[in-house]
């Protein structure tokens, strides 16, 4: 693979991104995507954060989105004060339909000084996990979120580490994967982000790669890509397949070449007046980009 920076990838995506979605050409190097196991959803973030669950259903079929990843304190309402009757409800719901439930997108973060803050977010991950087990999910996301000028950082790196660790075990024991996703100011950074998993050696502890403008620091997009790719967990961020800004062609590429089975999952930043149209034509995009022109 050659070397990709922000500056290679600006000069070069629009001869890229034209050349890869014409139909009948072909990329030197360029992967065969027939047999791609990668599957595509979405993030309830802002395209979905007002759909109730069978809203949400109904869309995702229409668009023919295979997935959902359900950000909490959006408008489906699954949530761990959820009681156990629409609990199974909405595992029902779910698999009566074409879309499955990817897990839960929580806002928990493990950087907190306070040990009260840290014990109490402890252990509303493990009410997220019981849940995700509960409505038929398969993992949980949680974040990084910040370093503190008056803690060190590889203090506040090995403490979230060693809290992902320990979660990592008890969502192991209900079927659940723990996903770190690449999030916060400065913990965004993936050499962070490789300190942080190597505080987390057990391997249900995994990576939410995350399309962040940060990838592209220090040693360039494929050296932070390849600090962490052996952590990858069931699910990656994306933004629109068509923003220019960042190399979704080279991303998906790579991610082939690993043989990866896991779910891409729009979390789209633009507001659109037709989400369902949306969806579709990132569908499409999706299934050009990984099937072989």
């Amino acid at each position: 693979m050659n070397k990709i920076t922000r500056k290679t990838f600006l000069e070069e995506v629009s001869l890229l991104t034209g050349a890869s979605l014409l139909a009948g050409s072909s990329i030197a190097g360029v992967p065969n995507f027939k047999k791609s196991k990668m599957k595509l959803g979405m993030v309830t973030y802002l395209w979905g954060k007002d759909w109730d669950v069978p809203t949400l259903i109904k869309n995702c079929t229409t668009a023919g989105i295979g997935g959902v990843e359900l950000r909490v304190e959006h408008a489906h309402g699954v949530m761990p004060e959820l009681p156990a009757a629409q609990r199974q409800e909405v595992k029902k719901r779910f698999a009566d339909s074409p879309v499955k439930i990817v897990g839960l997108g929580t806002n928990e973060q493990y950087d907190y000084p306070d040990p009260e803050r840290l014990r109490k977010s402890i252990e509303r991950t493990k009410e997220f996990i019981r849940l995700s087990a509960d409505v038929g999910g398969s993992g949980v996301k949680v974040k990084p979120n910040q370093l503190h000028k008056d803690v060190p950082t590889e203090k506040t790196l090995a403490q979230i580490g060693r809290s992902l660790d320990d979660l990592a075990k008890y969502a192991a024991d209900f079927g659940q994967q723990l996903r770190l996703e690449v999030h916060g100011n400065e913990t965004q950074e993936l050499p962070n982000i490789k300190t942080i998993m190597d505080h987390a050696p057990n391997k249900n502890a995994t990576v939410c790669w995350n399309c962040n403008k940060q990838d592209f620091n220090g040693k360039g997009l494929e050296y932070n890509f390849n600090l962490v790719k052996n952590r990858f967990g069931d699910t990656v961020h994306v933004r629109e397949f068509n923003d220019p800004s960042y190399p979704y062609q080279q991303l998906l590429d790579w991610f082939a070449n690993m043989n990866y089975k896991g779910w891409i999952l729009l979390e789209c930043h633009t507001n659109p007046a037709d989400k369902v149209a949306a969806l579709i034509e990132q569908r499409q995009l999706f299934e050009k980009m990984t099937s072989q022109a």
